[in-house]
């Protein structure tokens, strides 16, 4: 089945694989995604969506291992500070729920920054925007797709 992700990356002609693996619903942490994709933690990317108190809405591309940090997050989006938004705002503001937020194909285009790291790898794993579905793809067609910004988004 095709998701929007996918369907995206279709008509923009960019390469990717959909990779399906068996979800807990007790733990849809990307730990548990790499473990079942047998791939790094850290080229196995979660897509978090945050809210600056200036920009409003934007998204976070972070290692799997890691946790977005806040103030570095509001600084790199020109925020003071920002936070998480709450888990029942996520469906209703980017189309996803928790454990199937894709990066990709989210109701409308937030800025987006991905961690640095995702540099080192010539692709990374991202939701193909349901829980159960991941997408390899090219680092470089990721930034592309979702514009994002590379930085240093994570706690030391």
């Amino acid at each position: 089945m095709k998701t929007n992700a996918a369907r995206l990356l279709d008509h923009a002609k960019i390469a990717y694989k959909l990779i399906a693996y068996k979800f807990d619903e007790d733990d849809l942490s990307a730990p548990h995604v790499a473990k079942a994709l047998n791939e790094p933690i850290g080229q196995v990317f979660k897509t978090l969506v945050l809210k600056g108190d200036r920009s409003g809405y934007f998204v976070c591309i972070v290692p799997g291992d890691t946790e977005v940090d806040l103030k570095k997050a509001a600084k790199i989006s020109g925020n003071k500070n920002c936070d998480l938004i709450p888990q029942k705002d996520l469906l209703p503001l980017t189309g996803y729920i928790r454990g199937g937020c894709s990066p990709v194909g989210m109701k409308k285009h937030f800025p987006a920054y991905i961690h640095e790291t995702c540099l080192l790898y010539e692709s990374v794993f991202v939701s193909a925007g349901q829980r159960g579905l991941q997408m390899k793809i090219g680092t470089a067609d990721l930034i592309k797709i979702t514009k994002s910004e590379t930085a240093d988004l994570v706690m030391e």
